[in-house]
């Protein structure tokens, strides 16, 4: 994977710089208590091993087309642009609205931006960094000049209730960011980096269905269509390359945790995270953390979390900003953004 060759703050001839970030979560909260009623699990064992106390769920009529769209909307409403000046929608997702045509072709019936370019990706926990990279790449290079980059999940429709391990850590929700065109910029998204190991893709994965187990066909294992994975394989990875994906980033251009101003990971277990932040000798107030409010949700984490922050007040121009993921594929992907 290609990665930009430039020092953050020098200019660059065109570069994609946040305008506009947006998030929409359901208003139906499961908490760790409503938790212990389904499945013989407490609030102290949750929070102990996450860092979770609860997740929002989605109601009969929200999907994942349609949290994306609200947090669309936001990011453009703050970015004071029209619908109709988007010329690129990406959205991440693993919970789809169908399975044909794709959730971002929805939401760009939404947003009444007819003719943009409009493609789902598919790369789990790490979506919304690869979505980042993805359209900042067009930018760069002229093929677009405003892009809409969605992270939309609703988990709760593939998890299993019966599985203790797994159903305490998901939920659904959307975040969005809005990345334009600007012209000889210091600002911007200045490094992106992208992996992927297909080897460990039973790690983490949702087998039912597709191809290999078509709807209809007899499923070997009913569990098939429910998330699974492996926690303690999960854990190790993750701390390993989210740690590898930040030190990378540093060591390409020479700078520290001196220089960052907030490193937002994919939400994933706030054991993980505390892990990378031991690693990294970070100190606690650099590392943005939520799940104890949201869970793990997916391609939907990080795109939540940075608009979080935005409106908490916790960026502002001119700050350098990391964004790093691990997930299902497996993949792991880091962006650095000057703000």
């Amino acid at each position: 994977m290609e990665k930009h060759k430039d020092i953050p703050g020098t200019a660059k001839s065109r570069r994609a710089v946040v305008i506009g970030t947006g998030s929409s979560v359901p208003d139906q909260i499961l908490t760790n208590f409503d938790l212990e009623k389904i499945v013989d699990t407490s609030d102290e064992w949750i929070t102990t091993r996450t860092g979770i106390k609860e997740r929002r769920i989605a109601s009969d009529d929200q999907t994942t087309a349609s949290l994306g769209l609200e947090a669309a909307r936001q990011a453009i409403n703050k970015a004071g642009i029209k619908g109709e000046n988007i010329d690129l929608i990406i959205c991440t997702t693993i919970t789809p609205e169908m399975v044909f045509p794709s959730t971002a072709c929805i939401i760009q019936n939404g947003l009444n931006c007819i003719g943009s370019c409009a493609f789902d990706l598919a790369a789990a926990c790490s979506g919304y960094t690869y979505g980042i990279a993805i359209a900042s790449s067009f930018i760069e290079r002229g093929q677009c000049n405003t892009a809409l980059v969605v992270g939309s999940e609703t988990l709760s429709r593939i998890t299993n209730y019966e599985d203790r391990t797994s159903c305490i850590l998901f939920g659904d929700g959307a975040g969005a960011v809005l990345l334009q065109a600007r012209e000889s910029s210091e600002r911007g998204v200045l490094y992106t980096s992208l992996h992927a190991d297909g080897h460990n893709w039973e790690v983490l994965s949702c087998r039912a269905y597709g191809s290999r187990y078509p709807v209809g066909k007899p499923l070997d294992d009913p569990s098939y269509m429910y998330m699974e994975l492996r926690g303690r394989e999960t854990y190790q990875l993750a701390v390993r390359r989210i740690v590898e994906m930040i030190e990378e980033a540093y060591d390409h251009f020479g700078i520290s945790n001196d220089d960052i101003t907030l490193i937002i990971p994919h939400q994933m277990n706030a054991r993980i995270i505390e892990s990378v932040v031991k690693r990294l000798k970070l100190p606690e107030n650099k590392m943005y953390v939520n799940i104890e409010k949201y869970g793990n949700t997916s391609a939907a984490s990080i795109a939540i979390a940075l608009d979080e922050a935005v409106s908490e007040g916790k960026i502002n121009e001119g700050d350098l900003i990391v964004l790093v993921a691990f997930g299902g594929g497996l993949t792991w992907a880091v962006n650095l953004i000057k703000w």
